[in-house]
């Protein structure tokens, strides 16, 4: 049961979304504030409504109780939406490159794997693959395709932090996760504790340019996702005592009739 009045809630968030639709972003923004008092867990991401808008900081991360409500709600349409509307490619571009030269891996975790987009094209390259979902619904999908030895419902960083079993991963993917999380500290140090040495990671990232960074190292888009600098991945990365393998520009997807640039990324653990 939800510990607040879901009704006062829509209203406050329609409110809002209709203001920052005609551009009054006062007006918006107190509504999503309202939004914040109602349910301080914000399952409707009203913090990063509100840094995308630039009244508020970027927050480390999207939040838990969002992105599990946001997923639990377009799990049925992920995929239309995702892959032919959004023309997004990144699990197949993410697989080829790891499966160049013939590459097998024994124990593989997908990190925010969904209905299995990226588990689909590792499944025939993983001796075993487990697959780690905030959102109940897509894991219930996932599992009805049979693709992972084993699912989880967990946030991707907590569960590198909490679970304990097995200990190391040889390969952990990362396909359009770190569109969710601000701050990569958490993140990357995880990872490199969690995979076997010489293990690789690969995951994907959106951008921005320069000029609308403004020096940030990261920031959240009109489209309520972070946005991270490539200087700022790269020194993190190196940070953490990861070397880059792969590095390269493309595009994520499209949003709003445009491409949406970013990076794809293989790094190793030294």
């Amino acid at each position: 049961m939800t510990s607040f009045d879901e009704d006062e809630l829509g209203e406050a968030y329609v409110t809002g979304l209709e203001a920052e639709k005609r551009g009054d972003i006062a007006s918006a923004a107190a509504a999503y504030r309202r939004c914040l008092e109602i349910d301080p867990a914000d399952h409707v991401g009203a913090t990063i409504r509100l840094a995308g808008m630039g009244e508020g900081e970027a927050p480390a991360s999207a939040g838990h109780a969002y992105v599990a409500t946001l997923f639990d709600q377009h799990a049925e349409s992920f995929e239309d939406i995702l892959v032919r509307q959004l023309r997004y490619g990144v699990p197949e571009q993410l697989a080829d490159r790891l499966k160049s030269g013939g590459a097998s891996y024994g124990h593989v975790l997908d990190l925010g794997c969904g209905t299995g987009l990226a588990g689909q094209y590792l499944e025939a390259v993983a001796d075993r693959l487990t697959g780690v979902d905030l959102s109940e619904e897509m894991i219930r999908i996932s599992g009805e395709k049979d693709i992972y030895d084993k699912l989880y419902v967990a946030e991707a960083v907590g569960f590198l932090q909490k679970h304990e079993e097995p200990p190391v991963y040889d390969l952990i993917v990362a396909t359009d996760v770190l569109p969710y999380l601000g701050d990569l500290d958490p993140f990357f140090s995880s990872l490199a504790k969690r995979l076997s040495p010489g293990g690789l990671v690969g995951f994907s990232t959106e951008t921005m340019d320069d000029a609308m960074l403004a020096g940030r190292a990261f920031a959240v888009g009109k489209a309520q996702r972070f946005h991270h600098g490539e200087a700022y991945v790269r020194d993190r990365l190196s940070v953490f005592g990861f070397s880059i393998e792969h590095f390269e520009a493309i595009t994520v997807r499209m949003q709003d009739g445009l491409p949406a640039p970013g990076h794809l990324v293989v790094a190793r653990k030294g």
